[in-house]
């Protein structure tokens, strides 16, 4: 039985790749390229790649000819403050895709669903950490459609046998630690990526949004979960819809938020760059911390993050850009 990958060549995705891999399944990944970086579909008899959109019914068609029982679900626009100028953009792709994607599904006998959702769906915490309990209220067009689509799974699950595992990342980050992962993401939005962009001279500097937030240094906090760890929830939530055959919807972070000036400063530390920083603005919709509880995911999936410090995100990053420069 072979697992369904979409966004398989992206930066998330392209960890489960390698890890599923690892464990001997075969794969059909479905990718158009947009964000997705050809450099990561692995050259292996055990994957096949369908190059195309989620949005295109003839792609999703010739995706699921193949005999699968669980997909992965990555095909998605992430950037926050993208969705909120660019608002059709995001609906066409996240939320009309991804309902073309789950009636297909459900219509060829596809059964497992493992959703990346966000963080975002919560919007401006009312506490912190955040649980998945918390009101859900987005604060941006992202969010909204990663909420939209929660409530279309829950819907689905209810009346057809589609079951889904709903995994609400707060900031991924990070690159393979055991350095299989080489493809650098495309036109990148976080601040991570961007930040190393800027150590690598892809960049001149970066710009910082926001510095009297109420944190401890004035800049935004962040939960960051390094790409191994969220790898290792993903298969864990297959897992369980396989045995457990019940939905099931988690958090996934850290529970240990970061400033971007930590975040910056770390960065200096290990790459030896500058880092040249142009404060700017607050943007709409940031708000000041969001941190994760992930007692949920440590009580049902037996996970909890392992590779989510600062040195391990930030040294495992620079290693795939300085290697970029070379």
């Amino acid at each position: 039985m072979k697992i369904g990958i979409t966004g398989g060549a992206g930066y998330i995705a392209s960890h489960i790749v390698r890890d599923l891999l690892e464990s001997g399944h075969e794969l059909v990944l479905l990718d158009n390229f947009v964000t997705g970086n050809p450099q990561n579909v692995p050259d292996s008899d055990s994957v096949i790649l369908v190059q195309g959109d989620v949005g295109s019914e003839p792609a999703l068609d010739q995706f699921l000819a193949h005999e699968m029982d669980t997909v992965f679900h990555f095909a998605a626009l992430k950037a926050a403050g993208e969705s909120m100028t660019d608002p059709v953009k995001y609906s066409a792709n996240n939320v009309r895709g991804t309902f073309y994607l789950v009636e297909r599904m459900v219509r060829a006998g596809v059964n497992n669903l493992v959703f990346s959702s966000s963080a975002a769906v919560y919007g401006a915490p009312q506490y912190v950490p955040i649980d998945e309990d918390h009101p859900k209220s987005p604060i941006n067009y992202y969010g909204f459609t990663k909420l939209i689509m929660e409530q279309n799974l829950e819907w689905m699950s209810q009346r057809t046998d589609l079951r889904y595992a709903s995994l609400r990342y707060f900031n991924a980050a990070g690159y393979d630690i055991h350095g299989r992962v080489r493809g650098l993401e495309n036109q990148p939005q976080n601040l991570l990526p961007i930040v190393m962009e800027v150590a690598a001279g892809m960049r001149s500097n970066m710009q910082l949004f926001g510095r009297d937030y109420d944190t401890r240094d004035g800049t935004c906090i962040r939960d960051y979960i390094h790409t191994n760890d969220l790898s290792t929830a993903h298969i864990l939530a297959m897992d369980y819809l396989r045995k457990e055959k019940q939905s099931l919807t988690v958090n996934l972070g850290s529970e240990q938020g970061l400033t971007v000036q930590e975040i910056v400063d770390e960065a200096r530390k290990v790459t030896g760059h500058p880092i040249p920083v142009e404060d700017a603005p607050r943007r709409p919709g940031d708000p000041a911390s969001l941190i994760a509880s992930a007692t949920r995911a440590r009580e049902v999936l037996g996970w909890r993050a392992k590779h989510s410090d600062a040195t391990t995100l930030v040294e495992s990053m620079w290693s795939v850009y300085k290697g970029a420069m070379q």
